[in-house]
């Protein structure tokens, strides 16, 4: 039989594998994003107003705005 482990040692074991995840995740996040920013500004690029919900969601948060607000031009100048 195993012998029981304290609720410290354990909550504690448990503290460092999500940080260690969270730092490993991020890593893969943070790699995501470039991608998908090189992605979608290819698509901006090739594609015309209006765009995609993919790439309307993508630059409405780029920009800080909704996209029912954003004109051509502003999104435009995201690919530059």
């Amino acid at each position: 039989m195993a012998k029981r482990m304290s609720t410290r040692v354990r909550y504690d074991r448990i503290r460092d594998n999500h940080a260690i995840s969270r730092t490993k995740n991020g890593h893969l996040k943070r790699k995501e994003r470039a991608n998908r920013d090189e992605r979608m500004a290819g698509l901006i690029k090739a594609g015309k107003f209006p765009y995609t919900p993919a790439i309307q969601s993508w630059a409405s948060v780029q920009l800080g705005l909704p996209f029912t607000q954003l004109t051509e031009e502003q999104v435009k100048t995201l690919v530059k």
